[in-house]
């Protein structure tokens, strides 16, 4: 489906009326997702945010950041399923001890090393589709006994937690029941966490339902059931809020959708973690002419990302790199070189084209996903590239297929909005390292651009910052890999997105959302 900038509005801003739907039983929450449906439960095998909801609920990581924010000191983070952690000297070896008697859902026994041993050997198995460059510096794990794990890393990181261990892809599974349902377990699947898993609807409209785990470590939910709805539709997704039929949504990243929900239902709580996703737009550099420089140049130049940001706030924030400004190595304008910040300057952009044998202009292929967020980016781009003389034949596919499609090399400028904590290597190397490129086969990684392959890229920068245990040493690589890039231009960093969630005022959360990723807890919340 070809997209344009007026279809998009019409469909997030349209107005309408809905008859009130029930909301079901006053006992369990609903939360509705733009996504067409639910891709897996499987945390060693997603690739789909809108999944995340469900899985960390089923499932628990070994440790934490606090409720509503990323935890940026060590001191901060909280215990999950490993009640105590060290690190070693060099930061090469972590040793965690488990809590004892936490049990698996339905029967499936107590959660030993054994159980995390196999979570981790399994997500590291280039079987699995997830993010496996999270766990690429892991050297082997063990079990010293049968509540102690110890992992040893190939390099020293400090922020071992923020960037690994943390993460929904941690989530510890159950060697038992995994060994028993094989790929089922992507359908039906065991953890430890606060809700336990009923149910995956084949209507996306009812999607996954959960109940609450009376056993839960850390005290049972508060709200016995859990379900997580699936409503691609803009508008329809707007209306389940509005009509009470839901009590949470995945809010509307597109311009002028906030302030119109205000209007039409105040008293409407919005929760935004910031800086929530990165967007950026990879540069396929298989591809001509994006093997060009000068052509992507152009594009750097032709994009006016400050326009992008203001016109997406209050959600949105510029971005200068790969980290966004205020975590550790993001860097600010003052702090990029005058010839690396590509100012909006369309005549420079049409010089480029002209200088690269493209005069007369060019014409490209791409998609976007149809989620509000991407398409709205992308319809700017668009019509700003419209202007340098670049057509882009921009097609909109269901969310769902826009990622397994990417994950297959399959776009020309493919897109990706990735939420980071704050480890400043892991942006990069996820992005940008020579061991995620992109395959056609899907066994890749999310590096679509080739960067590392097509051209020399930052592999052996990112090698000498995860060698280096001196966190300010390893940032001041960090940020040379970061300038790297802004000279290659392999993928161009165009804006924050911050995750948000609209919901009822009926919904207390507990706490306060202010950083973390496009997923938080539900476990403490209520329904006044």
């Amino acid at each position: 489906m070809a997209v344009t900038r007026r279809s998009l509005m019409a469909a997030t801003l349209a107005a309408g009326s809905m008859p009130a739907f029930a909301q079901g039983a006053p006992d369990t929450l609903i939360l509705a997702l733009a996504a067409r449906g639910n891709r897996t439960l499987d945390p060693a095998n997603s690739i789909q945010g809108s999944d995340n909801w469900s899985i960390i609920h089923i499932h628990d990581t070994l440790v934490g950041s606090p409720n509503g924010r990323f935890a940026t000191r060590p001191d901060e983070f909280v215990p999950q399923l490993a009640e105590r952690w060290a690190m070693s000297a060099d930061a090469k070896t972590w040793t965690f001890e488990l809590r004892k008697g936490v049990q698996f859902h339905k029967g499936y026994g107590e959660c030993t090393a054994d159980d995390v041993v196999f979570t981790f050997e399994r997500a590291m198995d280039p079987k699995q589709a997830g993010d496996r460059s999270l766990f690429s510096n892991i050297a082997s794990v063990s079990a010293a006994d049968k509540y102690r794990v110890v992992i040893a890393l190939k390099q020293p990181d400090p922020l071992f937690l923020s960037g690994t261990i943390q993460a929904y892809a941690a989530s510890i599974l159950s060697r038992k029941a995994v060994t028993e349902k094989g790929d089922a377990i992507q359908r039906d699947p065991i953890g430890t966490g606060c809700y336990q898993f009923v149910s995956l609807d084949p209507d996306p409209s009812k999607g996954v339902l959960m109940t609450a785990n009376p056993n839960y470590w850390g005290g049972a939910p508060k709200i016995k059931n859990f379900r997580v709805r699936y409503i691609l539709d803009t508008t329809a997704r707007t209306l389940a809020l509005l009509s009470g039929e839901v009590h949470m949504i995945e809010g509307v990243r597109a311009p002028g959708w906030a302030p119109s929900m205000r209007q039409r239902k105040p008293g409407l709580l919005f929760d935004v973690a910031a800086p929530g996703s990165l967007f950026t737009m990879s540069f396929n550099m298989t591809r001509k002419p994006l093997d060009d420089l000068r052509v992507r140049q152009a594009f750097a130049h032709a994009i006016d990302r400050d326009a992008i940001a203001e016109a997406t706030a209050p959600i949105s924030r510029r971005t200068y790199g790969m980290n966004p400004p205020g975590y550790p190595g993001g860097l600010t304008l003052a702090e990029v070189p005058e010839a690396l910040r590509y100012k909006h300057d369309p005549a420079k952009a049409k010089a480029l084209l002209a200088a690269a044998g493209y005069g007369k202009g060019l014409k490209l292929d791409a998609y976007t996903s149809q989620r509000e967020d991407y398409a709205s980016i992308m319809l700017i781009v668009q019509e700003q590239m419209r202007a340098v003389g670049v057509e882009i034949d921009l097609q909109a596919i269901d969310h769902t297929t826009f990622h397994a499609n990417n994950r297959k090399d399959m776009n020309t400028l493919p897109q990706n909005s990735n939420a980071y904590p704050p480890a400043p290597g892991l942006p990069l190397s996820d992005q940008l390292a020579r061991t995620g490129e992109v395959k056609a086969d899907g066994s890749g990684g999310v590096n679509y651009s080739h960067y590392g392959v097509a051209i020399p890229g930052i592999d052996d920068l990112l090698g000498a910052a995860s060698a280096e245990p001196d966190f300010d040493k390893r940032i001041a690589l960090i940020r040379q890999a970061e300038l790297k890039v802004l000279a290659d231009l392999p993928l161009l960093p165009i804006a924050t997105n911050g995750y948000l969630i609209v919901r009822d005022p009926k919904v207390k959360l507990g706490f306060e959302v202010k950083s973390g990723y496009a997923y938080w807890r539900i476990d403490g919340a209520t329904l006044g």
